[in-house]
């Protein structure tokens, strides 16, 4: 089948981050709001995936909330991280559906940068294999520089993702021009053989036209802005409405 129809009949899958949700817990240092309920729910109310973050400071989501959601998702599990030694020994143990690795040096406040797959290349190869030997599949958190996800594709990772956060500062005052990038990053990726997700900063706002203009677009993980939304709207309803847009984008791909 033509990519072209192909295209318009996957739609892309949302996983939601619950970061912020563990973030409002540990603020009070007690078990409310619940990260496992919320996963829960999340999933009951149409997301295809939970994505989490767990950082060596834990102050949102901890080494043993990972441990308790692995069983309680059903739909898939998505683990971003530094691959330190004490996150390779949790996703080891764990076997989430997906790794996403990020290059956070300790005490980052948020995901900030891509990979230097280049410079990186012999350390990211040697991950992607101990994650790849347990059968999970891995993907690299990248800028949109060919040359860097073309290092990408020879260290056997399944799938990038892209950093979103210049398109989405961008896309206000000129969206053609903030998406750019993005497009040909996803042509060229998928030329690559690599699978393509996106994240951060993406919002109800900008998702749409994002998802129709990046090609080959396979899952966006979102977090910050959906949960600030449910302030607002309701877990349920904001759940839903960023999957209608990811529909409409499909429908209008």
């Amino acid at each position: 089948m033509p990519q072209s129809k192909l295209r318009n009949i996957l739609t892309t899958r949302l996983s939601v981050n619950i970061n912020k949700i563990a973030t409002l817990r540990n603020a009070r240092g007690g078990v409310a709001p619940s990260v496992t309920r919320a996963a829960t729910a999340i999933q009951d109310f149409g997301a295809e995936g939970i994505t989490v973050h767990p950082r060596p400071d834990e102050r949102h989501i901890t080494y043993q909330d990972v441990r308790d959601l692995r069983p309680l998702v059903t739909t898939e599990f998505n683990v971003e991280g530094y691959p330190s030694d004490s996150f390779m020994q949790l996703v080891l143990e764990v076997v989430p559906e997906q790794v996403t690795l990020v290059p956070d040096p300790p005490g980052v406040l948020t995901s900030n940068a891509g990979w230097d797959t280049q410079g990186q290349h012999a350390f990211l190869t040697d991950v992607v294999g101990q994650l790849k030997a347990k059968g999970i599949r891995t993907s690299l958190f990248l800028g949109t520089e060919p040359e860097m996800m073309e290092a990408a594709a020879t260290t056997g990772t399944d799938r990038i993702e892209l950093y979103t956060e210049p398109f989405a500062n961008n896309y206000p005052t000129d969206p053609e021009s903030a998406v750019a990038a993005f497009a040909r990053a996803g042509a060229h990726a998928h030329q690559l053989g690599l699978g393509v997700n996106a994240g951060h900063d993406l919002s109800h706002q900008n998702l749409k036209f994002f998802a129709e203009k990046v090609p080959h677009l396979l899952e966006v993980s979102i977090g910050h802005a959906l949960i600030s939304d449910a302030l607002y709207w309701g877990l349920e309803n904001t759940v839903q409405m960023y999957l209608r847009e990811l529909q409409r984008a499909t429908a209008t791909a």
